[in-house]
């Protein structure tokens, strides 16, 4: 019940009777028992077109809450999400290059100190969710390595819970934007789609098969951004050339626009100026060549991979989203038109729902993960 309006908004007590298949008494003292805890509220019923009493809605309490994290080589971004992906706050902290884990560290529990009468007094705390662009050891929290931001083996949750008092769960930033559109945007309802992130640090994604994400042996599957398009283009870190990463880049675009940095809201009207009508002819110019080169290689990257892997959707998140959108319509039809007919020729390519919040609310699902499979667990969770 807790899961159902956390994940799919407020719900009368008749259709969650209908939906669990539990009798009415049943139901009416399970709420009760989350009301107590204080994990759901009852909103004003609903207008009956039946004869009796019509029947509350039962809606997730924002007020619990996770804090959530997602450090990358230019900013660190801190969020405050409640039950029912309710999004309370996301911050944004512009950095001169990427932080060491240690200086990481530092500047979440200075954040998270200056809000701290304010979480005391308006919320319960579970933890905090980090979405790190690299890969990790989920068990203990450690991220085994996060190139761009030159972290390796740093024992992250460990340091990040002995600083702030609060527990941590750490995780790809990738696959928990994964989640986060599978449960409540442009991949909810799909059983099978890929995902495609594209943040400062490059390009990760994951795999949805059969209503669940795939993890692979080492927990690493969807690293989409090291599948090698173009043989004679440029080295990537990984060691290999022409990775899809080293070939559509942020950093790229956003030289072609003329900007050193922009927020993740800013960029998509950054590239719309440039292209508009005003502007210099060699400007746009040359903003059109660089976009149309980063959707030729993207196009070509994904037919890889739905012939591989036999998607329903693509869902792209980031500034990747930013590409498809500027694409008209163009990148779909390239992955249609290149890939195997079969397997590609209906191939949906859409931008990830959740926008900028993505990270934010994936990152919290870390921590209401344990909440959601027991909430007989929440006092625990929240001391």
């Amino acid at each position: 019940m807790l899961t159902s309006v956390h994940r799919d908004g407020p719900s009368s007590r008749a259709a969650l009777t209908r939906q669990t298949g539990l009798n009415r008494s049943t139901i009416a003292g399970l709420v009760a028992e989350l009301v107590g805890a204080g994990l759901v509220s009852e909103g004003i019923a609903e207008s009956a077109r039946s004869v009796g009493r019509p029947s509350p809605l039962v809606i997730a309490e924002s007020s619990v809450v996770a804090l959530t994290v997602n450090p990358d080589i230019d900013a660190v971004t801190l969020g405050l999400v409640g039950l029912g992906g309710v999004v309370h706050k996301r911050v944004r902290y512009p950095t001169s290059g990427s932080l060491t884990a240690d200086e990481a560290v530092n500047l979440v529990e200075a954040l998270v100190a200056g809000m701290r009468s304010e979480l005391d007094s308006r919320f319960s705390v579970l933890g905090i969710g980090v979405a790190v662009p690299g890969l990790v050891e989920r068990a203990t929290g450690t991220v085994t390595l996060a190139p761009h931001l030159r972290w390796r083996d740093e024992p992250f949750a460990a340091r990040l819970t002995e600083a702030t008092g609060y527990r941590c769960v750490v995780a790809n930033d990738a696959r928990t934007a994964l989640v986060a559109e599978g449960l409540f945007g442009a991949g909810r309802g799909r059983p099978e789609f890929v995902y495609l992130n594209g943040s400062a640090s490059g390009i990760g994604g994951g795999i949805v098969a059969a209503g669940r994400p795939v993890l692979g042996r080492h927990g690493y599957a969807g690293e989409f951004g090291h599948r090698v398009v173009h043989p004679g283009g440029l080295p990537c870190h990984c060691g290999r050339i022409g990775c899809l990463e080293t070939e559509v880049r942020r950093d790229r675009l956003l030289a072609a626009v003329g900007l050193d940095d922009v927020t993740a809201e800013q960029l998509p009207q950054a590239l719309t100026e440039a292209l508009a009508e005003g502007l210099t002819r060699k400007r746009s110019t040359e903003v059109r060549a660089e976009l149309d080169r980063q959707v030729g290689w993207l196009a070509q990257g994904l037919s890889d991979v739905v012939t591989a892997l036999d998607p329903e959707a693509v869902v792209l998140g980031g500034f990747l989203a930013t590409l498809a959108d500027a694409s008209d319509g163009r990148l779909q039809e390239l992955v249609r038109s290149t890939g195997f007919a079969a397997l590609s020729g209906d191939i949906e390519v859409v931008a990830a729902e959740l926008g900028t919040d993505l990270l934010t609310i994936g990152a919290a699902e870390l921590i209401f993960a344990d909440l959601l499979a027991d909430p007989q667990s929440y006092a625990s969770l929240a001391s």
